[in-house]
């Protein structure tokens, strides 16, 4: 198991592990890290040897020092990606970790970062993919029972295809979310996708 010290935020060791799992290989790559916050997933592509990174994220003096002044990393802060216009050049690899944002309205736009043969890593947090009536009923403290979000991430790997996209391979994170608003008890289970652009598209 990869050391969460190895990278900046333990968000890190969540894209190592599914790197390793999909057998998706970064070196070279020229990437975006959707919600790249501290930037684990940001320090994980660099670490594996990706050209560059563009770092997007809604917040403001969030990302890792260390990071923010690698010539690698094109640092965009104050970012809403769902509003972000995508690189006059696509992209081979969109990496997402979005809080609060369900998958069907962050893929599409990655998916317009891409190029023909780019590929998505996404990581899926089903909390955050219920709607408001399936939260008042499952979510205890924030906390969701996982064979509730196994069935949640089925929905997201069904409805993939609308939003434009298939899902080639998936992994269970190897660490848990964050603990609920209370500290207690453990963290959600959180899942990573491997997509690719439906070829129709």
């Amino acid at each position: 198991m990869t050391r969460e010290s190895e990278f900046v935020s333990r968000a890190g060791v969540k894209l190592s592990h599914a790197l390793e799992a999909f057998g998706l290989d970064p070196e070279g790559l020229r990437c975006a890290d959707f919600g790249c916050n501290i930037g684990g997933f940001t320090d994980c592509l660099l670490k594996r040897g990706a050209e560059s990174v563009t770092a997007l994220d809604t917040g403001y003096g969030v990302l890792d020092w260390t990071l923010r002044n690698d010539p690698r990393v094109d640092v965009r802060e104050r970012t809403n990606v769902l509003h972000a216009e995508p690189p006059s050049t696509s992209v081979d690899l969109v990496v997402i970790d979005v809080g609060w944002t369900p998958q069907r309205r962050v893929l599409p736009v990655a998916l317009q970062w891409l190029g023909g043969s780019g590929r998505i890593v996404t990581l899926v947090k089903p909390h955050y993919e219920l709607d408001p009536e399936r939260k008042r009923t499952h979510l205890i403290d924030g906390r969701l029972e996982d064979d509730i979000a196994v069935a949640v991430l089925q929905e997201v790997v069904d409805a993939a295809p609308s939003a434009g996209a298939r899902v080639l391979d998936q992994v269970r994170s190897p660490i848990r979310g964050g603990k609920s608003s209370r500290k207690t008890g453990v963290g959600n289970a959180e899942f990573l996708l491997l997509l690719e652009p439906l070829s129709d598209r």
